[in-house]
């Protein structure tokens, strides 16, 4: 392990991490799933002449079996996305999947805690969808019983966030329920349920229909928050940048795919907003995931006028950046310029860091974050480091 990957970040702060990556051991699925699954669940084998994710025997679901981990065995980070996708599982630091390296890597970055989030089968679990129900349904299981597990283990230092059954609602609350029994701290959801169908061939109604609010209701009892990680559907999903005019190259696209997945984010947070939801459910909260929060503030001003301007005789109890503050957290990681005055501008009891750990636009190695973060108080930084996360997943730092 070398002081590459660790950086320097000196503070008494229990800084907490709100996004970070698994990268799943190949035998995740497997050794869990029952003997009738044990061939069908997500496992890596051959797949047209590439080492794969497959998924139900013969359904490509990673091609290549990517690590999905910019982190060398020596520390070093790789930068060059033809290298990156060229890595193996044997390539990268064990920090990106075991459990006891990960918090050494911790430990030497001053990180306390870290919120998980998967890879194999989607961040809002949307892969699952290419299988039929009841084996979708113990993919999910087996992922949240191996995250409890992870949980476990890390002796409550790592959070994975639970997927869900997002094709059946009914199912859905059962697993949010059940993820709370074995002490997961939220969930995260395809963004874009309304681009599937259900298993009888029905439409499934998009996230702002009242066939949610059973989901809603759960989660707002159980104090469980909704994670919305960037890219967590076919829909917002665009790893190598389709945004990007042909003429590009594809190391430009790749550069332009996480900031426009960023902005992907601000549609999820002004349809919740503009739903409803949050008149019928003001204490559920929501987060949005690896999407930066420099556009926050002019999505919210935006947000507002144009509510007057367009819909005037629309009715919410509060005003949409009213409802951000109330309801929502926003997550930041590489941002530098005036950041200060970006956070306040957000709300500083609304943001969270993040690394985004191992993948390719991590934090990693952390350099000069008190540098970046010297324009705060002691208080403020405190909030966003760390108390912040502390209090809406349920994590003590005493």
């Amino acid at each position: 392990m070398t002081t590459a990957l660790a950086g320097s970040v000196n503070t008494p702060l229990k800084i907490i991490d709100a996004d970070t990556h698994l990268t799943e051991p190949h035998d995740l699925w497997t050794k869990r799933a029952p003997a009738a699954l044990r061939e069908r669940v997500p496992q890596v084998k051959m797949y047209d002449g590439k080492m794969s994710w497959v998924i139900d025997g013969d359904k490509s679901i990673g091609t290549g079996a990517p690590p999905c981990s910019v982190i060398l065995k020596d520390g070093t980070k790789v930068r060059n996305v033809h290298e990156f996708i060229k890595l193996q599982f044997a390539d990268v630091h064990l920090g990106s999947s075991q459990v006891k390296e990960r918090l050494a890597v911790m430990d030497q970055s001053s990180i306390y805690a870290q919120i998980v989030y998967p890879n194999v089968l989607g961040f809002g679990g949307h892969k699952a969808a290419k299988v039929d129900a009841s084996l979708r349904l113990s993919c999910v299981q087996i992922y949240n019983d191996a995250m409890a597990e992870i949980q476990q283990e890390s002796s409550q230092r790592l959070f994975p966030m639970a997927l869900l059954p997002w094709w059946d609602v009914r199912a859905a609350v059962r697993e949010a329920e059940r993820a709370h029994s074995l002490g997961l701290r939220g969930v995260n959801i395809n963004s874009d349920p309304h681009t599937h169908w259900d298993d009888d061939g029905r439409s499934i109604p998009d996230l702002a229909a009242t066939h949610w609010d059973l989901l809603w209701e759960s989660c707002a009892a159980l104090d469980m928050p909704i994670n919305f990680h960037i890219g967590s559907s076919e829909q917002s999903i665009d790893w190598m940048g389709q945004q990007g005019w042909p003429s590009l190259d594809g190391e430009l696209r790749g550069a332009m795919a996480s900031p426009m997945m960023c902005f992907n984010n601000a549609r999820v947070l002004a349809n919740i907003i503009y739903s409803g939801i949050l008149n019928r459910f003001p204490r559920l909260k929501f987060v949005s995931v690896e999407s930066g929060i420099g556009w926050v503030p002019f999505l919210l001003e935006a947000l507002d006028y144009q509510l007057a301007e367009f819909a005037a005789s629309r009715r919410f109890d509060l005003k949409p950046s009213e409802y951000f503050k109330r309801n929502f957290h926003a997550c930041f990681w590489f941002e530098q310029d005036d950041i200060a005055r970006t956070l306040r501008r957000v709300g500083i009891d609304n943001a969270l860091f993040e690394t985004d750990y191992p993948h390719p636009t991590s934090l990693y190695p952390i350099h000069n974050l008190e540098r970046r973060l010297s324009g705060l108080t002691a208080e403020e930084r405190g909030k966003v480091l760390s108390t912040n996360a502390a209090r809406l997943y349920r994590i003590s730092i005493q």
